[in-house]
């Protein structure tokens, strides 16, 4: 006997229309997670600086912050382009199930001190860590349940290889780029401090960037002013509230001038949160620090370096 399109021996036979209803579902899943894991994998690889900060928020150590910006963007755009692939649909169904598990693990492992931070893993969408988040991640998980769902078996491993090998040059490239980028970065020539033009192309300065209502910005601050500044002066950047600026420097003890045109710097020196600090020699970046950074030691032994603390 000779089995039609919708009978599989063993089995009943399926309507036509709940075989289309179906693949729809599979299809719909699997384009939906695609651009999701597209966006945001992109939105890294362009800019790995930046997401290896947004690591940083997630507790991920400093070292290791580069590295796992470069492996996620990398994984979330390879996923991408698997699911959009019939024939490799299953595959990145299973790689987009993995790294959302993984991704909930690691939150769920740092749940207490995550508990109300914000955790943007998406261009354009602000998610702040809670029962909401995971309500959303396995929201996720459940696309990529059904995008995975009745997907034919991937065969073609070659071509896979293929795909992946031209992400990873792209992302190696956009590292080069970041890199090349960083090391040319240049102040501008002045800035405002107290309203007075103060120049920045002569000697050795720190720009600190803070937030006044911040306490990470704070206890940074605090450890900051016990250090012996011999040979570069200290310029306070805030980024929001400027007026409580000089409140915040008095009570951390820090001996630093106020800059008055922040939003100017921060347009030379892009970071997403504070505390931020870049060491500047003559006018041109020598250094420049994260918030998971300035916590360690080697951004004293850094300074040191440079010629700006004993």
């Amino acid at each position: 006997m000779r089995l039609t399109a919708t009978e599989t021996p063993g089995r009943p036979v399926q309507s036509a229309s709940r075989v289309r209803w179906k693949a729809l579902v599979g299809h719909s899943s699997a384009a939906l997670l695609s651009l999701l894991f597209l966006l945001s994998g992109l939105w890294k690889m362009l800019d790995l600086e930046s997401a290896a900060e947004r690591m940083l928020q997630t507790l991920v150590p400093v070292a290791l912050s580069l590295p796992a910006a470069m492996v996620v963007s990398v994984g979330e755009t390879f996923t991408a382009v698997l699911l959009l692939l019939p024939g490799f649909r299953r595959w990145g169904a299973w790689l987009a199930s993995a790294m959302l598990v993984l991704f909930m693990a690691h939150i769920g492992l740092f749940y207490g001190r995550l508990l109300g931070e914000d955790c943007n893993c998406f261009p354009w969408i602000r998610r702040v860590v809670g029962p909401a988040f995971f309500a959303g991640d396995a929201g996720m998980l459940a696309l990529a349940v059904l995008a995975g769902w009745r997907s034919r078996k991937p065969r073609n491993w070659r071509a896979a290889a293929g795909v992946l090998s031209g992400i990873l040059v792209l992302a190696l490239g956009s590292y080069a780029v970041a890199s090349t980028s960083r090391a040319r970065i240049s102040a501008p020539a002045t800035i405002l401090v107290g309203g007075t033009p103060y120049r920045l192309d002569n000697g050795r300065l720190l720009l600190y960037f803070f937030d006044p209502e911040c306490s990470h910005c704070l206890m940074v601050a605090r450890e900051m002013s016990r250090q012996l500044w011999t040979g570069a002066e200290v310029i306070g950047v805030p980024t929001a509230q400027p007026q409580f600026a000089r409140d915040f420097l008095r009570d951390a003890g820090l001996r630093a001038a106020v800059a008055t045109d922040g939003e100017r710097l921060r347009k030379t020196f892009r970071f997403t949160d504070p505390p931020y600090a870049v060491a500047l020699v003559n006018g041109r970046q020598a250094a420049a620090f994260n918030s998971g950074q300035l916590e360690e030691e080697s951004y004293y032994q850094t300074l040191r370096k440079l010629g700006f603390i004993k």
